[in-house]
Formats: C-alpha cells, sequence, structure tokens
C-alpha cells in the first residue's frame, strides 16, 4: 500500500465520521442551514422584497416566497449578470454556470465563494466514502480522467462564465493533479468529436484506474479507444481500470453494454450535481439510492409531483417525506436561488439517512392521454425487457403517437440496439407487460382499448450522436430525455 492510499483511508474514516454526525440529524441540520441562508441574505434585494428580517419558521418562508422557475428569477438574475451587488446574495457571484434550457434557451445560474467548495467537496467525499466502505483505495495512485467541458471562460462585470463542469476543471485539488487526465489543452477544445480523439490518444497507453462522465459520453470515447486498439476490451486497454463514477443519467440502462466493452464488472458510483448545486452522491455499494446533502448550504423542499400543477401545491420538509412518494425538488441556495424548481424529481429510498434516486423531470413525461409515465418507470421496464436476453441496448428515448396513419395511438420507444432482440414484435410485448405493471393508468388506457401496445422504432447506429449534433448538443453535460409529451425529438430521429 503507498502512502497516497494509505492516508486516503484515513481521510476517508474521517469524512464519514463527520458525514454521520449531520445525516443522523436531518432535521436539525437543515433548520441551520435555512436560518443561515435567511440571516445571510435578509438585506439583500431579494430578502427585503421578501421580508426576509420577519421569517422565523418555514411556515413564513413558504408565504413569502414562491415557488420560482428560470424565468419567474430572471430579472434578478439579469441585474446580477450587469454586475449588480447584493441582489440575490450578498456581494456578487464568483461564476456563472451557462446551461442549456428547454423553454428558457441558455440559463445562467450563480455560483458564489460559499457555492462553488460545496460542489468540489460533494465529489471528493463520494470517493472518500466508497473508500471508507470498500476499502479500496489504490485506484489513488493511477490516472484519472474526467470527460467535462471546456475550462475556458469568460468574464463579464467582474464575474466569470463557462460551463458548470468547466468551472470545477479550475478546483481540481493539487494532489490530484498529476494523476488527472486530459491535459489542459485537450480539455479546452470545444469540438466533442474532436476533444474525445485526442482524449483517446492522451490515454490509450495510460494506467487509468478512475473513469468519470456522462454514459453516454463516455460510451463513446469507449468505443473510439476500441476502434484505435483494434477492438481490445477495455480492461485490456486499462488493466487497473476498476471505478466508473456518473452523473446525469440512469447508469442502468447502459450497464449491459458497459460491462461488454469494459470485459467485465466495475465498481460505480453515482452523482447528482447541477449547476443550481450538488445535491446528492451514492454513500454506499450496498444501499440503493444517493445521499441527500443536507449540510451544504441547501434548504430542500418537495411537492408531490401528482400535486405540482395544482394551485398552492403543499410544499414539504426533510421531516415530511415518505418512502417512494414522487416529488419535485425546490431548492434555496447559498448562491442566491429561492424556492427554486430545479426540474428534477425525486423518491426517497430511506429516511435515516435521507437518501433518493432520480425518478425524472417534472416536464419530462408522457401525459398525452392522462398516464403521466416517468423516466424511471420506462428506465425499469427496458432493464426488465432486456433481462436474461442478449439484447443490448445504447440509447433510446419514448414519445407519444397521438394521430398515427391508421389503429389507435400509441408510445413510439425508439431504440438504438448494439445487440437486436430475436423478435422485435416479442421484444415490444415484454416492454408492454413491463410498463402495464409498473404504471395502473397506462395499464387503464390498454385495458380500454383507448392505446394499443409500444411499438419499437429501429434508430440507426450513431443516431442519437447524430441527433445532438444536429442541435448543438453534442458532449459536455448535454443529454438525450428519456421522455417526451410531443414528437419534437421523435420526428427529427424519423
Amino acid at each position: 500500500m503507498s502512502i497516497k492510499s494509505a492516508a486516503a483511508k484515513l481521510f476517508a474514516r474521517k469524512i464519514y465520521n463527520q458525514t454521520q454526525a449531520w445525516a443522523n440529524k436531518p432535521v436539525e441540520t437543515q433548520l441551520a442551514v435555512f436560518k443561515s441562508l435567511i440571516n445571510t441574505a435578509k438585506d439583500t434585494e431579494f430578502g427585503v422584497a421578501h421580508q426576509f428580517n420577519k421569517i422565523k419558521t418555514f411556515e413564513d418562508f413558504q408565504k413569502n416566497v414562491p415557488i420560482r422557475d428560470y424565468e419567474d428569477l430572471k430579472t434578478y438574475i439579469e441585474k446580477v449578470k450587469l454586475g449588480e451587488e447584493n441582489i440575490l446574495w450578498k456581494g456578487k457571484p464568483l461564476y456563472f454556470a451557462k446551461t442549456s434550457g428547454t423553454t428558457s434557451g441558455a440559463k445562467y445560474i450563480p455560483l458564489t465563494k460559499e457555492s462553488m467548495p460545496t460542489h468540489i467537496k460533494a465529489s471528493r467525499n463520494a470517493i472518500l466514502h466508497y473508500i471508507h466502505e470498500t476499502g479500496n483505495a489504490d485506484f489513488v495512485d493511477g490516472k484519472m480522467i474526467f470527460l467535462q467541458g471546456s475550462p475556458i471562460l469568460t468574464e463579464k462585470h467582474g464575474i466569470k462564465f463557462g460551463r458548470l463542469s468547466g468551472i470545477a476543471a479550475h478546483f481540481v485539488p493539487k494532489y490530484l493533479q498529476k494523476n488527472r487526465m486530459p491535459s489542459w489543452e485537450t480539455n479546452c477544445i470545444e469540438d466533442w468529436e474532436t476533444k474525445v480523439n485526442a482524449i483517446v490518444d492522451e490515454t490509450i497507453d495510460q494506467d487509468m484506474s478512475v473513469i468519470s462522465g456522462i454514459p453516454s459520453w463516455v460510451q463513446m470515447y469507449f468505443e473510439k479507444l476500441q476502434e484505435k486498439s483494434n477492438g481490445k476490451k477495455i480492461k485490456e486497454i486499462f488493466k487497473n481500470f476498476n471505478l466508473f463514477i456518473y452523473g446525469g443519467v440512469n447508469y442502468e440502462p447502459y450497464r449491459a453494454k458497459f460491462e461488454n466493452m469494459i470485459g467485465k464488472k466495475v465498481d460505480s458510483i453515482e452523482l447528482f450535481p447541477a449547476s443550481e448545486g450538488f445535491f446528492a452522491y451514492q454513500d454506499s455499494q450496498k444501499a440503493k439510492g444517493m445521499l441527500l446533502l443536507l449540510n451544504s448550504g441547501i434548504f430542500y423542499e418537495f411537492i408531490k409531483t401528482d400535486e405540482f400543477f395544482t394551485e398552492n401545491p403543499k410544499r414539504y420538509t426533510i421531516g415530511e417525506v415518505e418512502l417512494g412518494v414522487n416529488y419535485a425538488l425546490i431548492v434555496s441556495t447559498n448562491a442566491g436561488l429561492w424556492g427554486y424548481n430545479i426540474g428534477d424529481t425525486v423518491q426517497f429510498t430511506s429516511l435515516f439517512p435521507h437518501r433518493v434516486i432520480v425518478s425524472g423531470r417534472i416536464k419530462h413525461f408522457i401525459s398525452a392521454f392522462g398516464e403521466h409515465v416517468i423516466a424511471t418507470e420506462v428506465e425499469t421496464a427496458m432493464k426488465e425487457a432486456t433481462q436474461g436476453t442478449q439484447t443490448v441496448i445504447n440509447e433510446f428515448t419514448v414519445a407519444p403517437q397521438i394521430n398515427p396513419s391508421s389503429g389507435l395511438p400509441y408510445h413510439e420507444w425508439f431504440i438504438e440496439f448494439e445487440s437486436e432482440p430475436e423478435n422485435i414484435e416479442s421484444f415490444a410485448e415484454a416492454i408492454d407487460n413491463a410498463m402495464r405493471k409498473k404504471n395502473i393508468y397506462y395499464d387503464d388506457l390498454i385495458t380500454g382499448n383507448v392505446l394499443r401496445k409500444v411499438v419499437v422504432t429501429k434508430v440507426s447506429k450513431n443516431g442519437f450522436q447524430e441527433y445532438m449534433k444536429s442541435q448543438g448538443k453534442l458532449g459536455g453535460q448535454n443529454k438525450i430525455p428519456r421522455l417526451s409529451n410531443n414528437r419534437d425529438i421523435a420526428d427529427n430521429l424519423k
């Protein structure tokens, strides 16, 4: 065991103990965060307008601060972008993270000197929890790759602008600098395909022990590695690769393809980062879900998704949530977001400690006929349909077909296969049966002859990559939505 790995184990134990201290006191921890946020921001323009000086309880806050999305907060954000101080948070933010919005176009999310360190600590602590639980620390001596956006930033009015992953690249700890790949120059390449090719050239002869990124883009990296090595398995190229760190999308639809490409099973750590905050990470290889970070300058509220679009839905705090319920995630943060709907939905898998899975997006669902199908349902159905078969999926998305040329409407599953099922019709039947078990409203629509069963449409090799490229969203943090309630993506794929 090297000195570095031994030190990592000692540090991991310390961080684990610190985590247990706040995780075992969830309500008290969130109350402390809440009071700190309100007190710090009470003299800001937003705090004065919403009478933060009179807020003493969660109920006071919920009366004074309505739920907002980006458009509702945009007037304040535009002032901050122009360099005005003390608008949403004290002073000015250090950065604006540019994200790809759906209805709003580009969104600019502030990152402050208080919020930015929480992103870095969360990434670090996820790895340390893995070390503490498994005792595996040898990988710290190998090379680590983080597939991310360009770290090149622009600056206006004393605030720097860039992609979150590119901003985070400026905060890599010194003790990781020698291990980190790719080089700074390669990381600065903007064109994603050119960048991945350069990363392959730099890493193919290195001792890669940890690989991190959104699964769809890591898959592209693996494919190019195999092309360059005449079809070698990843385990033959990187003999000490044993840990995959990912976020952004559910890994399960990609797992079979990854294990085939790698040539073995590797441990994985799931992260739940966003420009609005680093919300959770997988703290255990044995427990389902990710540990919700209750002490990281974020106050959480939760709205049941089946109540979200009603007038004045109830806003639950951490002491009121239940297992297995689908909630829209609402945050107030030390970056100056208040009652902010981030768009993601979560379900709790345990309450002590509080662990969550990301179940989908509040605006990414299919409910063309009142079925309200969510991402976790289609991903589970796909997993069940492929289980025990040789079928391997590269990527997929689902959309309703409301006006077919003949017959009843249906849900259309666009699937890019790595290895096709023996019989497409039987495969579609398996998906449909799984969906009927997952969603009683969908089952009622099939039983009542309102919908016909699932239709599977094959997407050509690299079809999803070509679609993302056509939209200017190839690589980085961009990803294909699992569900759409319209045909925008479907019609482009066709």
